[in-house]
């Protein structure tokens, strides 16, 4: 069976220019705001997931689903940096391991308020491990015991006394910013600081979280095993990416329903005004459907041509929607995370964003375009042709 000339409907669409271009661009404003979501979306989880390693556990108490509501005491912390033979260790035969305390604290923002940023207590130990991972951008390290932090490069342009030689007063503990650093992940939306400095600016006995480098191929799931009957620790323990995995599951999944529902509505506006659209076109086109059937195409392949009109136009819609969030790639912005304390990431559009919104525009066409497709193949040629 024969099928309409697909030139036939690029010459539609050119002659038809006006409404072609308002279905476009009302397509296109649908598509913009799902892929923005979805860019936002990706932003967020690939600024966790850069950053996690499966050589690198994560101690925390055992029921705690992240180091903001987890607590180890220091007894703890000496056991599982000492005693777990999965941990490795440096030249020098000290254990690749080190407590970490982690807290959110109300800090003031540039452009007015205040928002949770994330204060976290390391020992030197932290550094070894992160390697390459971390490293100081500008002014120096802290140095251990002393009064000093260094902040994530997130922070400088958002939070106010983050900047290097500012002082930033911690309950009533005066700090001195002495360093920025940059490193993967959410550490760039961190403040860091020598650990019994923090604690005890925090007023905190206890540490949130313990990291060490363990040996490749270690079972994890093991390690917990071993001490579910020991009585003083019971840790929960995983991989360093799956634990970030899980802390970005939640606000990912808002972003996608978020997203989802402002394209669902948005989209229905397009569905009618593309329906609209190629309703208008038929209805002008009616004499040229009539020859159409008159020469001898049968209704399916009509019904076959304005639907594949339709669906061009959705994915122009998307390309145009792909376009106008493109310009947004890289801006930062910040939100909260499963801690509560704010992180900076930036819109990432990736090909994984621009295809799926491209998909949701042809989507909306194929569904805005079947009833007019469907009512021009019903068309006899002499109702066409009287019509037209």
């Amino acid at each position: 069976m024969a099928l309409v000339p697909f030139r036939y409907n690029l010459r539609s669409l050119f002659v038809r220019s006006s409404s072609t271009f308002l279905t476009i661009l009302a397509i296109g404003a649908t598509v913009a705001v799902l892929a923005g979501m979805l860019s936002l979306q990706q932003g967020f989880v690939t600024l966790f997931q850069e950053r996690g390693r499966s050589d690198l556990a994560v101690f925390l108490r055992k029921g705690a689903t992240s180091e903001g509501e987890s607590g180890l005491t220091l007894e703890q912390c000496a056991q599982l940096t000492k005693e777990v033979p999965e941990v490795l260790r440096d030249a020098n035969d000290r254990p690749l391991a080190s407590a970490e305390l982690f807290l959110a604290v109300r800090l003031r923002k540039f452009d007015g308020g205040e928002t949770n940023v994330s204060i976290r207590g390391v020992e030197p130990m932290t550094f070894a491990i992160q390697g390459d991972d971390l490293r100081i951008a500008d002014g120096k390290n802290f140095t251990p015991g002393s009064d000093e932090l260094i902040v994530g490069k997130g922070l400088v342009s958002r939070i106010a006394n983050c900047r290097v030689g500012d002082v930033l007063r911690i309950n009533t503990v005066s700090f001195r910013i002495v360093g920025e650093f940059e490193g993967k992940g959410g550490y760039q939306s961190e403040i860091w600081g020598d650990l019994n400095r923090i604690s005890e600016a925090l007023q905190r006995p206890v540490r949130s979280r313990v990291i060490a480098k363990v040996q490749p191929g270690t079972d994890l799931a093991a390690i917990q095993t071993r001490y579910e009957s020991d009585l003083r620790l019971q840790p929960a323990v995983q991989t360093e990416r799956d634990y970030l995995a899980s802390q970005t599951k939640r606000l990912s999944l808002t972003f996608q329903a978020l997203g989802g529902f402002l394209a669902l509505v948005m989209g229905l506006a397009a569905i009618f005004t593309g329906t609209n659209s190629l309703l208008s076109a038929i209805s002008a086109r009616t004499h040229e459907i009539g020859i159409l059937k008159a020469v001898g195409y049968r209704p399916f392949a009509i019904f076959v041509s304005f639907l594949g009109e339709a669906v061009l136009l959705g994915i122009c819609g998307g390309i145009v929607g792909c376009l106008m969030v493109l310009p947004f790639q890289g801006a930062e912005t910040g939100t909260m995370n499963q801690t509560f304390s704010e992180v900076t990431f930036a819109f990432r559009t990736t090909p994984q964003v621009m295809v799926t919104a491209i998909v949701f525009a042809a989507m909306l066409g194929l569904v805005g375009g079947a009833f007019p497709a469907w009512r021009a193949a019903r068309m006899t040629p002499t109702q066409a042709l009287r019509r037209g």
